[in-house]
């Protein structure tokens, strides 16, 4: 029995090490250990062993290994929530979904990591926006934005006017506008004074000017009243 017991406390050290490997940080983890791997669900572990979370994993795009924090593809997933939904994260990672503020923030602070959005309206025009540097600073910094480095795919840069902004919602207003323009958009973002991108609104249909600025928007490829039919934020580390 000692013989055995001895033998397992020497193994320990190589069964937990073995473990770790199963423990992917984000999708680009998993890309790196196995490129075959096609896109779609996978879970992650953005603060270790006790943050399991599902994320959609963006294996195609530009080399691949995209961890997608933002989706909007077809209006099932009501958008307009809380902060603390906003910080947990809600939704299903197979369709709509935000994995959550607390989350994203260690994904960003672990490694210097870039951005991809990307968009289609519903003409089936494609098109993206890219910055070679993304991050976001902790809750008690209001989860800050710091967003830099645009590459125009078609898109614009609808991103930049965020930059250096606080994330709100609708029951925790931190914009640089006198109102509540998560209330005012009828969304949560890092809302300025108020928005060139609305990626958390109202999922619409295209061009529709019924009430000013609520759609899913890029303003500067569609404009304010164009709610567009997808659109994605990914996150990388830079390699």
């Amino acid at each position: 029995m000692k013989l055995v017991s001895v033998f397992l406390l020497l193994l320990a050290p190589a069964l937990t090490s073995c473990l770790r490997l199963y423990l992917p940080l984000d999708c680009s983890d998993i890309h790196h250990n196995d490129k075959s791997r096609p896109s779609g669900v996978y879970t992650i572990y953005p603060i270790g062993a006790t943050s399991a979370v599902q994320v959609y994993c963006d294996m195609d795009s530009a080399g691949g290994g995209w961890t997608v924090f933002q989706r909007r593809m077809d209006g099932s997933v009501n958008f307009y929530r809380p902060w603390d939904h906003y910080k947990k994260g809600f939704g299903s990672a197979a369709g709509e979904y935000w994995l959550g503020l607390e989350s994203l923030f260690h994904l960003t602070r672990r490694k210097k990591v870039e951005l991809l959005v990307d968009m289609e309206d519903f003409s089936g025009n494609k098109v993206f926006s890219r910055y070679s540097s993304f991050s976001i600073e902790s809750e008690t910094y209001g989860y800050k934005l710091h967003v830099s480095g645009f590459t125009n795919g078609g898109a614009g840069d609808s991103l930049s006017y965020h930059n250096g902004q606080k994330f709100s919602t609708f029951d925790k207003d931190q914009d640089s506008w006198g109102g509540n323009c998560a209330k005012a958009r009828l969304g949560a973002f890092w809302y300025n004074s108020c928005q060139y991108t609305n990626p958390n609104g109202v999922y619409r249909w295209g061009a529709d000017a019924t009430i000013y600025g609520v759609g899913v928007s890029w303003v500067n490829w569609k404009g304010s009243n164009y709610s567009l039919k997808t659109i994605s934020m990914k996150i990388r580390p830079v390699q």
